[in-house]
């Protein structure tokens, strides 16, 4: 299975209005889940769901895609 990268975010015990709303959900979530955190909590935080979410996963060739794409993201052009 090839790593998704378009949209795929989708709450199964609600109906969705809009197409984005599931996303938005999702990063309302994340923003609240880091409110009220000190910066060292916070980076802290984000490794731990990177090791959760692939752990979740597990398929090694989709996390190294993930990684790489990640990576390339936020280098120079």
């Amino acid at each position: 299975m090839p790593l998704i990268t378009e949209p795929n975010f989708k709450d199964l015990e609600k109906p969705v209005f809009r197409e984005f709303s599931p996303g938005d959900d999702f990063y309302e979530a994340l923003i609240q889940t880091h409110e009220g955190l000190t910066d060292a909590q916070s980076h802290e935080l984000n490794a731990k769901l990177v090791l959760f979410l692939s752990n979740h996963i597990g398929d090694l060739r989709i996390l190294r895609e993930a990684f790489r794409l990640a990576r390339e993201s936020v280098m120079p052009s």
